[in-house]
């Protein structure tokens, strides 16, 4: 039986991807502790934004089929469209919806399709501390309040360069009112950028920040609900406007508050909280349900 082999060719090709790839896997990566979830998450120093191109040389006589990746989000998607790149992997997948639609920074509808879809439960949520007395985001914009805010990094260009902003900047305009208007009104705008960020949790825990609008509320909803935040439900006009856009509605069922429960009653035994002071942790969360579980 003959030897097998790649061509000289697709052997370099694939030898820079597999040490590209490798590289996720060195001492330029290191390890952080992700509490709210419990997981140990790889994270680097090298850059995550991939473009890649599959050429060929001119001096070739068969036809080859080129092709590029890329990764990123609002241009990316546009790049696609215009037939510069082959195939794009963006978050969250709403962008893509937009696109095909012709909706939100879009001003027509692209010529792209969905091929696969890489599962992430990645929502975006709405919170504001009780003393507020604050129950919608409409009120926020008729008394004009200037809250503490804990948000994403606002880029210094266009919103529609961040996709989480992109969001949150829709959603509070479908609500009468802007992020700048916010700061008009005397609110402060704390940045963080990620989600999980300990600047974040140490703000909730300081009462230095009475609102959290941001995505990835798995790693900071428990926090701020165990430091008596609410979140604010997104419906009326609102949610109509928004829907119109792209965006699905997520609903915290009692299902997933049950859930936050569970995982209270299991961190506080890995640090070994006294029974007598887990059960007066877990009461107090007890009486939030109505105010979380929308179904």
């Amino acid at each position: 039986m003959a030897t097998q082999r790649y061509n000289a060719g697709i052997q370099r090709a694939k030898g820079l991807l597999e040490i590209a790839a490798g590289l996720y896997d060195s001492s330029l990566s290191y390890q952080t502790q992700r509490a709210a979830e419990n997981v140990l998450q790889t994270d680097t120093d090298l850059g995550r934004v991939l473009r890649l191109s599959l050429g060929t040389k001119k001096s070739e006589t068969r036809p080859e089929v080129t092709l590029s990746f890329i990764t990123g989000s609002f241009r990316e998607i546009i790049a696609v469209g215009q037939g510069h790149c082959s195939l794009a992997w963006v978050n969250p997948s709403v962008l893509l919806t937009m696109a095909y639609r012709g909706t939100g920074p879009f001003p027509k509808r692209l010529p792209v399709r969905t091929i696969a879809v890489f599962p992430s439960y990645d929502v975006i949520g709405f919170a504001v501390h009780a003393s507020t007395g604050i129950t919608s985001l409409a009120q926020i914009g008729k008394d004009r309040i200037p809250l503490r805010i804990s948000t994403g990094v606002i880029p210094k260009s266009s919103l529609t360069g961040n996709a989480t902003m992109f969001t949150i900047s829709a959603v509070l305009k479908a609500a009468g009112f802007s992020l700048t208007d916010l700061r008009r009104w005397g609110a402060t705008l704390h940045s963080a950028p990620r989600p999980s960020d300990p600047s974040r949790r140490k703000g909730i825990e300081k009462g230095a920040i009475d609102a959290v609008f941001d995505e990835g509320i798995k790693s900071w909803g428990k926090t701020i609900l165990e430091h008596g935040f609410r979140f604010l439900p997104i419906d009326g006009g609102v949610l109509k406007t928004i829907k119109a856009l792209g965006y699905r509605p997520a609903r915290m069922t009692k299902t997933r508050f049950n859930a936050l429960t569970e995982d209270l009653q299991i961190a506080m035994e890995r640090h070994n909280v006294p029974s007598r002071v887990a059960l007066k942790l877990v009461a107090k969360l007890a009486p939030m349900q109505r105010d979380i579980v929308t179904k």
